[in-house]
């Protein structure tokens, strides 16, 4: 049944099945033939036998010709070879579709197509095989109904809580009546019927088997016949892998001064980092801003109160700068002790990890970091005196948390945290972090005063806000509670920010048609991208909101959703909600038939219509460990920002040391030189490329004098590295097995094969290849070790030690290599991926999940909620009427704020980060009406289809950023 519902998917989602009869390459049309015959990919109950992103030679012909064939014996996924899946010399040479279904005939729709399906696998083999929660895997496992409707006991509120009897005490719990209105401040009832779920303190999961965790304690025989000794906390030496493998090389006489410049911000100076020319500055403080808000291992920007070494143990490392005197906190566990195991169907499997760390924050995508996860957080919230239902802005800036002679429980700053803004979530502050804190502040303000000036207007109109205890009593805006609008504010702010993350960020991160179409799907779904004026038509004529396809697609995700055939509830689930779209999946029930054709979700049927829309695929929903692993992306960060002024933007007046932007820093220099200011400069400016050998030096020397050691400062890089190995992260090539990734046999595997061999950057490969081998070593393997049960050689063996060599054979010690070190290694991505293929993959699973699981996006989406002010203005990106250019009209009489031109072939909506930065920075108007992503730099012109090279757009040739490098 399973096959027969992806093969049925398969041609209604992408036309993967048809050919091109124009194909310009006989070979190419002669294995859309046989690929068609032999039909599409089964998934099967086997996890050691996944798909790996891999495909048949048959169809890598069909989907991207000679190239994609050439590349199938590489470890890396097959789709990024694909037809039209790079820039525009991905694009197949000579005639192109001229109708939407020719568009998947030919050969750069079924590139797409095949991408999209390849991706499609992938997250399905990762929802079936890689959820592990450690409160209920053995239900997970043992239980055969693993139904969207799951109830779980771990997941009950205890006793102590103080909403415990609220929700149902001793008895079923379900959260109702006040608790269900809003985003609780400790994350609770966002699932009614499994309250504690994603709440503060709560543990995180593993997308990784718990026997694979923890590989440097060697638990298991194939942990000790992976490493053979080789690792510990300290092996390799943390600090010698930052100072070797992650350094800046710098040119002689720049003026670096290690990341930190010249006292007078000169512009002369220079810090040299491999930047990458899609992606701006605001992004790398950006995904610092979300992952504030998605996780923390620390309690109050604590960890264990005592100091541990961070390595620099040897004379190499010394010798290259570190410091044997930094020290850190250790990480804080919930759970030490070795964990009990079960067994079925003949197999034993623990039931959690070795040991267990808990999120300290909501798992939800909240904004907790500006409203707060839990009492003592929320106490460092500023509302405004004045009207309560806005945050506190001093002449639009947030004020300074309170200055404390010690942190307490009537004033909990800690004391490296004085002199910054007030911010719920205050460690780590940064200029970054200060921009958008601000900013989203200012937004939520706007908000509240576009609802004050309706409450104002049209007092006794319905706001769309209901009270669940009372349904059906229409709530007027007069009537409005100043709680209540701060609530659906912070709704509202959740949404844009969601909305913003996976529609504009993510696009530019992974900047290529492929994925974004997948994005725009996980969101808005496939069907209703781009719709046809004949769609929009007879959705105006029947008075639907959304076009048949996608109604169908829903319809068929709400069966498959509370099915007891896991298949359906997983896969199959997944598949159509991509059709649908996971954003308001849900929200609305169809009843009745001509004229009394009417909406029957009803807010008094708490499971089936509030509750409805969510689907956890029987594991709770947390953050997995996995998670913050793959977004450590601290290389994303220059050591200088190039700072400009509004009034002047191709000019470069400062270059300032982020170094000098930290903690209390960040706020006086946000004060000193404006939010405007920032925001261009940040914007304009490009990141550094995600990859070994570009860290930034400041963050190798980062003060830290809040903890009492002998140096007061501490390497971040370092630190990196060992919080993995403390919180149990497989070792990178492990990493990828578990994920459904293929292994790699030896460090050449990084280098990619399709440069020449005397590519600069090639060769700049080959050296980061020659560093790892030093550190990491060498071996004389034993055919007879078994490595690895998750994955198998194409004989049907597992995995041993020689990797396909001969026994004794000398061969890299690549199983040993830490994992950021090995995806900051991948230098074969597929095109426009500021990220590597293995970070991607955590980010597939993790990305549909947290939307996939939260009500509040999907079944809950609704003006009940978020009010009818709020609910459009998520959906049109705030008023369409502020659109700074002129409204158009669809086809189906609806208005929408459009870009005039064309972005990569499509027509789209004028991006939500573009509308709030105008709508809360007007100074920055002018200067962002030609951009398309607010993430892409500001000044550079993206050129046709997925262009990612280095040239200014019209009117901004005079900016020194695009002037060749002396």
């Amino acid at each position: 049944m399973y096959r027969k519902t992806i093969a049925m998917t398969g041609p209604l989602f992408y036309g993967l099945l048809l050919f091109s009869p124009s194909a310009s390459a006989e070979s190419d049309t002669e294995a859309c033939l046989r690929m068609a015959k032999s039909g599409l990919l089964e998934i099967g109950d086997d996890p050691t036998r996944r798909f790996l992103g891999k495909v048949e030679a048959d169809t890598a012909r069909c989907r991207g010709g000679d190239k994609a064939v050439q590349y199938r014996d590489t470890p890396w996924v097959d789709w990024q070879n694909y037809y039209a899946t790079g820039d525009g010399q991905s694009l197949h040479p000579g005639d192109q579709a001229i109708t939407r279904l020719g568009e998947h005939l030919y050969p750069n729709g079924r590139g797409v197509d095949g991408a999209l399906m390849d991706l499609e696998y992938q997250r399905i083999e990762l929802i079936k095989f890689n959820l592990f929660d450690p409160s209920t895997y053995q239900r997970f496992v043992t239980d055969p109904v693993r139904a969207s409707t799951t109830v779980w006991d771990e997941m009950r509120l205890p006793p102590d809580h103080p909403d415990y009897a609220a929700v149902g005490g001793d008895g079923r719990q379900l959260c109702k009546g006040g608790l269900i209105t809003h985003r609780t401040l400790n994350g609770i009832c966002n699932d009614l019927t499994n309250p504690l779920m994603g709440a503060t303190g709560t543990p995180f999961a593993r997308n990784a088997r718990f026997e694979e965790t923890f590989p440097r304690l060697q638990k298991t025989e194939l942990t000790r016949n992976r490493h053979d000794g080789r690792l510990d906390l300290l092996k390799p030496d943390p600090q010698l892998l930052s100072r070797k493998l992650f350094t800046r090389e710098q040119t002689p006489g720049n003026g670096c001064n290690q990341g930190l410049g010249d006292a007078e911000a000169s512009p002369e100076v220079n810090c040299d980092y491999l930047k990458a020319p899609f992606f701006n500055v605001l992004a790398a403080f950006w995904i610092q801003f979300m992952t504030h808000d998605w996780f923390s291992h620390a309690v109050e920007g604590l960890n264990e109160e005592r100091l541990a070494s961070a390595g620099c143990e040897s004379a190499e490392a010394q010798a290259l700068g570190c410091r044997p005197g930094d020290r850190l906190q250790p990480s804080l566990y919930a759970e030490t002790a070795d964990p009990e195991s079960f067994t079925h169907d003949g197999q034993s499997y623990l039931k959690r990890p070795y040991r267990t760390t808990s999120n300290q924050v909501t798992a939800w995508w909240d904004a907790s970091q500006i409203y707060g996860h839990d009492a003592v957080s929320l106490r460092r919230v500023a509302r405004d005196p004045n009207d309560p239902a806005k945050l506190l802005l001093r002449d639009n800036y947030l004020p300074l948390l309170p200055d404390c002679p010690a942190y307490s429980a009537d004033c909990p700053v800690q004391p490296q945290w004085r002199g910054q803004e007030a911010a719920a979530f205050p460690d780590n502050w940064n200029i970054g972090l200060s921009f958008y804190h601000n900013l989203f502040s200012r937004e939520h303000n706007t908000f509240v005063d576009n609802f004050r000036a309706l409450q104002q207007q049209t007092p006794d109109a319905d706001s769309g806000l209901r009270d669940p205890d009372q349904p059906e009593r229409v709530i007027s805006y007069k009537e409005v509670t100043d709680e209540r609008l701060y609530q659906a504010a912070r709704l509202v702010i959740s949404a844009e920010i969601a909305k913003i993350h996976t529609i504009e960020w993510t696009t530019q991160l992974l900047y290529n048609e492929p994925l974004n179409k997948a994005m725009n799907a996980n969101w808005s779904g496939l069907f209703n991208q781009e719709e046809s004026r004949v769609s929009q038509i007879l959705r105006r004529i029947t008075g639907r909101d959304e076009n048949f396809l996608s109604r169908v697609s829903s319809r068929l995700v709400q069966w498959f959703g509370v099915s007891e055939d896991a298949r359906k509830s997983g896969g199959a689930y997944s598949v159509f909600a991509s059709g649908a779209g996971i954003f308001g999946l849900g929200n609305s029930r169809p009843a009745g038939h001509l004229w009394w054709k009417h909406d029957g979700w009803d807010l008094t049927n708490l499971e089936q219509d509030v509750n409805g829309g969510t689907n956890h695929f029987g594991s709770p929903f947390n953050f997995p460990e996995e998670f913050p692993s793959v977004y450590r992306l601290h290389a994303l960060v220059p050591d200088l920002i190039e700072f400009r002024n509004t009034e002047a933007p191709d000019n470069i007046s400062h270059k300032i040391a982020v170094a000098s932007t930290v903690r209390q820093g960040a706020t006086e220099q946000m004060h000193r030189r404006g939010l405007e200011n920032w925001g261009l400069s940040m914007g304009r400016q490009r990141l550094g490329l995600l990859q070994l050998r570009n860290s930034p030096l400041f963050l190798q020397n980062l003060p830290m004098p809040h903890l009492d050691s002998e140096s007061k400062k501490l390497d971040i890089i370092a630190l990196d590295i060992l919080r993995d190995r403390e919180r149990g992260v497989p070792r990178f090539n492990e990493f990828r097995r578990q994920i459904g990734l293929r292994t790699l046999t030896s460090f050449d595997d990084f280098v990619d094969q399709r440069l020449d061999e005397n590519d600069p950057w090639r060769q700049h490969q080959q050296e980061t290849v020659r560093r790892l081998r030093e550190i990491y070593g060498t071996h004389l393997c034993d055919a007879s070790k078994i490595i690895s049960t998750a994955q198998r050689n194409p004989d049907g063996s597992f995995i041993n030690d020689c990797h396909g060599r001969t026994d004794g054979t000398r061969v890299d010690n690549i199983e040993d290599v830490d994992n950021i070190v090995g995806w900051m290694a991948e230098y074969t991505r597929p095109h426009g991926f500021a990220i590597s293929e293995t970070q991607f993959h955590i980010f597939i699973i993790n990305a549909s999940r947290r939307l996939f699981s939260d009500r509040f996006f999907t079944s809950s989406f609704r003006p009940e909620f978020y009010s009818r002010l709020g609910y459009d203005w998520v959906m049109d990106n705030g008023p369409v009427q502020e659109c700074p250019f002129p409204v158009s009209t669809r086809a189906d009489g609806s208005e929408a704020c459009l870009e005039p031109d064309a972005v990569n072939g499509h027509q789209v909506a004028v991006s939500p980060f573009k509308r709030l930065l105008i709508r809360n920075i007007p100074e920055l108007r002018e200067e962002l009406l030609p951009v398309k992503n607010a993430f892409d730099p500001w000044a550079r012109d993206r050129g046709s289809y997925y262009d990612i090279s280095w040239k200014p757009r019209p009117g901004a040739e005079a900016d020194p950023a695009f002037s060749p490098k002396p």
